[in-house]
Order: C-alpha cells, then sequence, then structure tokens
C-alpha cells in the first residue's frame, strides 16, 4: 500500500506545478508546490557545528565576525542556485555530470573526498544532537548518542511517506530552531548599536581568521551543493528551456526564503554570544559550558531553547547529511549501498569520539575546518559546468555570475591555503 502511495503524490505534485507554470495557478499559492528544495539543503547551514563556531566566536570576539555570517550567506544564496540550476537544466545532480565530463581517476578522487567531508558533516551533527539530549535530560553521552541514531532513523523514515512529507518534517524542524534562538535571542537583549558595528569587515589576529574560515566552513556546506542538484532534477518536469527558466525562477524564490532563515539563525547565534558571554569577559568555548553559563545568566528558559535548538538541528541534519551521501556515491561511481546501511557506517565515527571522550565541541569546530577545505572540490566544478553552454543550454551562466563563482572560488582556495600555513607552519 505505501509503494501506492507514492505516485498519486508525486502526480498531484506535478500537476500543481504545471498548473503553476500554465499560468492557471494566481498569489502566493504559485510558489507552494516549489518550496522544499532549499529548505532540505539549508538544514545543512544550521547543523551543530555552526553552533560551535559561532558561539565561539560570539563569545571571543563580540559580533566583530557577524560581517562573515553574512557574507558565507550571501555566497550560499549565489551557490545553491547554481547548484539548482545545473539540476533543472540537466536533469543529472551535480556528481553525475562530473562523472560524465572528467576521468575516471578524476572522479573516484572527488567520491573520496566527498565522503570524508560528509564523515566530518555526520561528526557535527551527530555530536551535536547527542550533545543536546545530555545537556537536556541529563543523559549519559554514550545513551545519547544510541537515541540520537534511533532517532535518526525515525527522521529517514519520512522519506517512506514521499518527498513532500520529508521537506514538510524538516521545515517543520527548522521553524522550530528559528523559534527557539528568537526565545534566547529576546532574553538576551543585545545592543543595536553594538550589533550593527559587526556588520563592518574586520578581524583581529590570526585566531580570528581561523575561526572566520571554520564559519565559512560551516555556512557554505560542500554536502548542501551535491544535494540540491539531486533535489532539483526530478521535481519538475520542464520539457522546453523556457519552462527551465521558469522553474528556476521559482526555485531562486524558495533558495533566497530558506538562505535567509538559515542567515538569521547563524546570526542569532552570534549575537546571542556575545550579548550574554563577550559583555561579561566570557570566552565560551564548549557548548556544555554554554548551556550552563545560559542558565545561570538568563535563566532555565534560556538553557532549554538552546538545547532544544541544538538537538533538534542535529537530528534534522543528520538526515540530510545521509541522504547526500547517497548522492555522492550514486553520482561519481554509480554505487548504492541502502541509506540505513550507510548510516550505521557514518555514526561509527561520533560514537567513537563519545566513548573515548574526546572533547566534543573542539571536534565540531575542526570538523568545520574541514568541512572548508572540500569546499573548492565541489564549488569549482560546479561553476564550471554552469558555465558550459553545451551542459547548460540556455540556462547558462551569465558572465557577472561566471566572475562571482569563480571569485568566490578563488576566495574559498586563499582562506584555506592561509589556514593550513597557519595552523601546521607558522608556529614551528
Amino acid at each position: 500500500m505505501s509503494l501506492m502511495k507514492i505516485p498519486l503524490f508525486r502526480r498531484h505534485r506535478t500537476t500543481s506545478a504545471e498548473a503553476v507554470l500554465n499560468g492557471d495557478v494566481k498569489g502566493f499559492r504559485k510558489i507552494l508546490p516549489f518550496l522544499g528544495p532549499a529548505f532540505i539543503a539549508a538544514v545543512a547551514y544550521i547543523d551543530p557545528g555552526n553552533f560551535a563556531t559561532n558561539i565561539t566566536a560570539g563569545s571571543e570576539y563580540g559580533y566583530l565576525l557577524l560581517w562573515v555570517i553574512v557574507a558565507s550567506n550571501l555566497m550560499a544564496v549565489l551557490i545553491q542556485s547554481l547548484s539548482a540550476k545545473l539540476g533543472i537544466a540537466t536533469g543529472k545532480n551535480l556528481p553525475e555530470v562530473a562523472r560524465e565530463n572528467f576521468s575516471k581517476p578524476t572522479t573516484i578522487m572527488l567520491w573520496i573526498q566527498a565522503e570524508l567531508v560528509i564523515m566530518a558533516t555526520d561528526l557535527a551533527e551527530f555530536i551535536g544532537a547527542s550533545l543536546g539530549l545530555y545537556l537536556l535530560f541529563n543523559i549519559p553521552m554514550i545513551w545519547a548518542a544510541l537515541i540520537t541514531a534511533v532517532g535518526s532513523f525515525a527522521i529517514l523514515e519520512l522519506q517512506r511517506r514521499g518527498v513532500r512529507a520529508f521537506e514538510a518534517g524538516i521545515s517543520a524542524m527548522v521553524v522550530m530552531v528559528v523559534l527557539a534562538f528568537a526565545v534566547q535571542l529576546f532574553l538576551a537583549s543585545p545592543n543595536g548599536v553594538d550589533v550593527l558595528s559587526g556588520f563592518v569587515p574586520n578581524f583581529d589576529g590570526v585566531d580570528s581568521i581561523l575561526l572566520a574560515t571554520g564559519i565559512l566552513g560551516a555556512t557554505v556546506m560542500p554536502h548542501a551543493i551535491y544535494l540540491h542538484s539531486s533535489l532539483t532534477q526530478n521535481r519538475v518536469k520542464a520539457s522546453t528551456p523556457a519552462i527551465k527558466k521558469r522553474v528556476f525562477r521559482f526555485e531562486f524564490v524558495d533558495i533566497l526564503i530558506a538562505m535567509f532563515v538559515a542567515g538569521a539563525i547563524n546570526m542569532a547565534m552570534l549575537i546571542i554570544a556575545a550579548a550574554v558571554f563577550h559583555t561579561r569577559g566570557l570566552n565560551i568555548e564548549d557548548l556544555d559550558v554554554a548551556y550552563q553559563s545560559f542558565h545561570e545568566l538568563l535563566g532555565p528558559v534560556a538553557a532549554i531553547s538552546f538545547g532544544l535548538g541544538l538537538l533538534i538541528a542535529g537530528l534534522a541534519s543528520s538526515s540530510v547529511g545521509t541522504l547526500s551521501g547517497d548522492v555522492v556515491m550514486q553520482g561519481f561511481i554509480n554505487k548504492h549501498i541502502r541509506i540505513y546501511i550507510r548510516r550505521t557506517i557514518t555514526m561509527l565515527p561520533p560514537l567513537a569520539i563519545i566513548f573515548f571522550g574526546i572533547n566534543a565541541t573542539k571536534a565540531l569546530v575542526w570538523s568545520q575546518v574541514i568541512l572548508s577545505f572540500g569546499i573548492a572540490f565541489a564549488l569549482i566544478p560546479l561553476v564550471l559546468f554552469t558555465s558550459n553552454k553545451k551542459i547548460m543550454g540556455e540556462l547558462v551562466n551569465h558572465k557577472l555570475t561566471t566572475i562571482l563563482g569563480w571569485l568566490i572560488s578563488a576566495l574559498i582556495v586563499f582562506l584555506n591555503l592561509y589556514l593550513i600555513f597557519e595552523t601546521f607552519f607558522a608556529n614551528n
């Protein structure tokens, strides 16, 4: 019976989209059939790794690095729009297009690094959700990790009800995270003038650059680049270039809304940490210390809101990371394993970290640095393909879009090389 429901659901979704494209739907309703893919991708932008980097940055440097989140979010809008456009134009996802246009050794190398990046992603997500359970209910971390495993499997089960059910479930979890940080922001009562000062680009030494790179890695997510093209590649049947352009315009609205929400959450994290911790001279690097400090300084409501946000974001993003792993394996090397087997395999590293008592917050921060290394390997092929008229047809990038794409790629590569030099050579 469950197998019979999926075609009915898909037919209804396609019919609604076709009605919009034919001009039969007016007003706000015409965007509804196209909402969803960007919200799933946006979950990757608010995973627990963001909690670690944003809380650390806000407590140590106040509002100084707020502009980095804004810049990263603007980059994310462009990057996710290119990924979505690739799926619409080609009917294929980014790894599939790479396999068709690169040599076999190159695609294997890209697959291996993508899997490593996704492992780092899952590390942040799994540890974050487990830490949220530990903080909220005082459950030992190893038991919290096992409960998190069950919860992540349960979220993946939403797929059995169809794409829309999965999108609705993930979107609802994003709304819960928004509400959690809205409560915290209200209780923190940041100074508006001080907040505005954080939008002026500036750094304060090498450590602030390291954190800025971590924020970039937590905001522009490699696995979200791969996944978004997969989410749009067969969502709406678009047989002509004109229809594909219309579909992309609607999907771009989805991206703007989702990235605005993700950016607002990230900015709220840093602003709250700056208002509560930095103003009191507290440098908070551990999320469990942050939870206790919120409880002491703002009360239990703020602490519970923080813990719930961490838990929900971790559970939601863990399922998205698992889907991304399936996309890169299928796309790059045309292989597939059951998604629940993949979920089990990717849980082993974070379980090991928890079992051996390694500092969870430091693991989260460094996982984000690893993610920043993987951005270029996803972003350079994306810009290369979307700038190729033979691949994209009428949806090929405008010249300005291509220039911006290459500038962003160059900036990210430069930051990563600088980070490697400062981390491993500058202090020797």
